[in-house]
């Protein structure tokens, strides 16, 4: 059987427990380039496969002709949805999405056909001999249209709406007539997309027993496997996936993309099949950020008190299902933020329509609602004639209080106080209209400063960690304990993916604190292990990081007892030996050890929640909540539309400090995916078609768009989460998006305009108009 070999992450020895910050072990590799990623894979004899994909968004396929492809000298395979062996259809939550499409097309993009061939030039002239009878329709685009009429509108067999949650508390109708100041505001969101710069690729080996290897970049092993299997009609047994290395993710990579047309490609040949995308194919090959529409209508007293607020979120899922339910839900119960509202009618939506598909991406339903909410908060004030900071704090939630879904806060939520340390964190030097390298258009002279106006804005993000709604939320880790070369090692298995996100960092410091050891191995993450579930939802150090604690554990329990036969009254182990509870060292672990092993396999579950009521909205949903409060400080050419982010500062609640370092870098890449999403990310589709599928014409922020950014972390222990952590890498990008929006704004009402921005990306126009001027082409 053929196999390719995938390096361990090996963490040296001295480098740091829980809350210090050792260095990534894959991280001088990366800086040099060494790094093994999935597109860098190899194998002597592989196939290279290559894929047609729709040009339309709606359209029947009336013939499908590939004789001319499959005459090419150097094709193996062209294959389309009749070759399928097994089910033809996946999908993370319904099996909606064809593994290649039968009879129509729903979306841009749409996987059709798939060749294999000597060399990827090759695969490519394969793929453009295919001739295909389209029948084109007109596509279905809209999404409230949706709402409104989902039989009229209706993209699947499914429906046209993929959910619908309301939320209700209170009476609404009865407050309404008790608020003195009412302010009702529409907003939308753009496509934003993951933006991952490692393509989605892999290689699958055909083995000797009939099944498949896989070496591909994915976010979730086990349910990769759970929808290839069916599709390949193969048993899941015969499916060993290991995790290659992976170029970021951000959620773009929790749906399948390559996996099941790889598969298929190695099973009809007997050869191994390398499939990599190109960038403009990487576009079409994942799902992007639910595009949003969003009406807000807030009710408060003259004093600022908030009576009741009434919210209709439409999301935009496209063609399939992907995790739509699942981000619906976040964006219902999180539709309102932090604040306290007593009276509440929420109605969120997530529909089919022929635009691209969209699912899991940072922040997940809550960057849509907290950019709405928060920027509502703003345009309260202003029709208050208060400060919006002190708005926000008024109506804080705090440790007791309720959601809008009724769930109550038990750990530490200190929204007001975070406010306040923010205003402390210093600011930056005042506008320097002299040297244009500080100004918006830096060096390109595009002003000189006349038409330049400084803003800042403030935004708290309030994010969901781990998976939600009763979800059977676990992870499994597997801790081997032996003497080498005369030295206690540890190797520590799991099926987490590591995406650049640092858990082969946390993981080694866990058990370096519970084993007192030096000396740890990362073993290569496949599905010879139980699951881990997916890294999203900022969850893998509280539930990776809790199993591997878990299993520790148990080791050190063994080992103990290993001790106490051996006639030591052990109790704990530190430094690489067994000690009492006095701290006096009774022995070398090497010498209680020997030639044992000590190994144990442990699951981690955290507490169980419960699904959203279908008709309330009501429910323990959440496992947890992490709070981000950001401060944007912008200079805006209110002329030109430009926007210089000067500063964007933030607070945040992270529970405990696991690394400080990667957590540092957590909160800053984060701000700049919502900085990004702010002022220059989005996919442009017209009649369902995309039309920017390249970093060229989709913009995303670079070290030149990036500002200071100034930290506050704080540690308010989470008693029910394992060291009292609370996942971290997701609230900075709800708060950044809203916080520099808000300084734009503010920068436009210096200018002496009304300050109305609702869409995000901003435009130049946005700005021109928010100014007071007018948009000159």
């Amino acid at each position: 059987m053929s196999t390719v070999r995938l390096p361990a992450h090996v963490t040296s020895a001295g480098r740091g427990g829980v809350g210090d910050s050792p260095p990534r072990p894959d991280g001088p590799l990366k800086v040099k380039g060494e790094f093994a990623f999935s597109s860098d894979l190899w194998l002597a004899g592989m196939l290279w496969g290559a894929t047609l994909r729709s040009p339309h968004a709606r359209a029947r396929i009336n013939r499908i002709d590939t004789s001319a492809a499959a005459a090419m000298a150097g094709v193996h395979a062209v294959l389309t949805h009749a070759d399928v062996p097994g089910e033809k259809y996946y999908g993370l939550d319904q099996r909606d999405q064809p593994v290649l499409a039968v009879d129509q097309v729903r979306h841009h993009g749409e996987p059709v056909v798939i060749v294999a061939a000597d060399h990827p030039e090759i695969a490519r002239r394969a793929v453009a001999a295919v001739e295909i009878d389209w029948e084109v329709l007109p596509p279905i685009t809209d999404p409230v249209a949706v709402v409104d009429d989902p039989v009229g509108n209706q993209v699947q067999p499914l429906g046209g709406i993929v959910r619908h949650q309301p939320v209700r508390t209170g009476d609404v109708d009865a407050a309404r007539g008790r608020a003195e100041v009412v302010v009702t505001r529409e907003f939308e969101i753009g496509i934003q997309d993951q933006a991952f710069l490692g393509p989605e690729s892999g290689l699958v080996v055909p083995a000797d027993d009939g099944g498949l290897e896989f070496f591909v970049a994915t976010q979730w092993i086990h349910v990769d496997v759970t929808q290839i299997a069916p599709c390949l009609g193969l048993p899941e047994a015969a499916i060993r996936m290991t995790m290659a290395g992976v170029g970021g993710a951000f959620g773009g990579r929790e749906d399948l993309s390559m996996q099941i047309h790889a598969g298929m490609l190695a099973l009809r040949t007997g050869r191994p099949v390398k499939m990599v995308y190109d960038r403009q194919e990487s576009f079409f090959g994942h799902v992007h950020r639910h595009p949003a529409r969003m009406r807000y209508t807030y009710g408060a007293t003259r004093a600022g008190q908030l009576v009741f607020a009434e919210v209709r979120i439409v999301l935009d899922g496209g063609a399939y299902t992907s995790s739509t339910v699942n981000v619906v839900a976040n964006a219902a119960s999180l539709a309102v933020g932090p604040y306290v509202f007593p009276n509440l009618r929420i109605d969120a939506y997530g529909v089919y329509t022929n635009n691209p598909p969209c699912g899991a991406m940072r922040g997940f339903g809550a960057v849509q609602a907290c950019f709405a909410s928060e920027s509502m908060l703003d345009e309260l004030a202003g029709e208050l004639g208060t400060d919006p900071v002190r708005l926000r704090q008024l109506n804080a939630v705090s440790q007791g209080s309720a959601l809008a879904t009724g769930q109550i806060l038990h750990a530490p939520t200190p929204v007001a106080p975070m406010l306040d340390r923010i205003r402390t964190l210093p600011l930056p030097k005042p506008l320097d209209r002299s040297d244009i390298r500080h100004l918006p258009g830096g060096v390109a002279q595009t002003t000189h400063g006349e038409g330049v106006y400084r803003g800042i804005g403030y935004a708290v993000g309030l994010k969901n960690i781990c998976f939600s709604e009763g979800f059977d939320d676990y992870s499994t880790a597997r801790v081997r304990l032996e003497v080498i070369a005369g030295e206690p090692v540890a190797l520590v298995h799991t099926a987490a993916a590591e995406v650049g996100q640092g858990l082969v960092t946390i993981a080694g410091q866990i058990v370096r604190t519970e084993l007192g050891i030096e000396q740890v191995t990362i073993a290569p993450a496949d599905n010879r292990v139980g699951n881990a579930g997916s890294t999203s939802a900022s969850r893998q150090t509280y539930m990776t990081g809790g199993a591997v604690r878990a299993a520790c554990l148990a080791v050190r329990d063994e080992v103990l007892e290993i001790a106490a036969a051996q006639g030591y009254p052990a109790t704990a182990m530190a430094g690489g030996k067994v000690v009492s509870d006095t701290g006096e060292v009774l022995a070398a672990l090497a010498d209680v050890l020997g030639d044992r092993v000590a190994e144990q396999t442990r699951e981690y579950r955290h507490r169980p929640t419960t699904k959203l009521d279908p008709l309330t909205g009501q429910g323990d949903s959440h496992v947890q909540l992490a709070i981000c409060v950001h401060r944007a400080v912008v200079d805006v050419d209110v002329e030109l539309g430009l926007v210089k982010v000067v500063a964007l500062d933030a607070v945040q609640d992270v529970g405990r400090v696991m690394n400080r370092q990667a957590l540092e870098g957590q909160i800053h890449g984060g701000a700049v995916q919502g900085l990004g999403l702010a002022v220059m990310e989005e996919i442009q589709v017209s009649d369902g078609i995309v039309r920017n599928p390249s970093f060229t014409d989709y913009l995303i922020p670079t070290v030149l768009d990036t500002p200071p950014q100034l930290l506050d972390i704080l540690e308010n222990p989470d008693p029910r989460a394992p060291y009292g952590l609370r996942g971290a890498g997701e609230p900075p990008t709800l708060s950044a998006t809203p916080a520099v929006v808000a300084a734009i704004r503010d920068a436009c009402r210096a200018a002496g305009g009304n300050g109305r921005i609702t869409r995000v990306p901003v435009r130049p126009n946005d700005i021109l108009a928010a100014a007071g001027g007018a948009w000159h082409a």
